[in-house]
């Protein structure tokens, strides 16, 4: 269930950051959920650094910084992808 969980959390967060983000993020969904997944573990282990990560009722600090996280990795993920994406086409000509 912990698995289904994180895919799920990934997915959400993922696809908000990709609405918050200016511009076209051309990553296919899936990289999205992985970007998602890795952005809230990002905010988590920021969330436990600063003391945060575990509090009596929502944990809106920890989700916060989950958000924040996935903004993070999707932005940089996707200039990654492009360039990967961008440099394989190149290559093709």
């Amino acid at each position: 269930m912990g698995w289904l969980w994180a895919i799920i959390v990934g997915l959400v967060l993922g696809v908000i950051a990709r609405a918050i983000l200016p511009g076209k993020q051309d990553i296919p969904l899936w990289l999205t959920v992985v970007f998602g997944i890795l952005g809230s573990i990002l905010g988590n282990a920021v969330a436990t650094w600063i003391g945060v990560n575990n509090t009596k009722g929502i944990d809106w600090t920890r989700h916060v910084l989950q958000l924040i996280g996935a903004i993070v990795v999707v932005g940089v993920g996707d200039m990654l992808w492009q360039s990967v994406k961008g440099r394989g086409r190149g290559t093709r000509a």
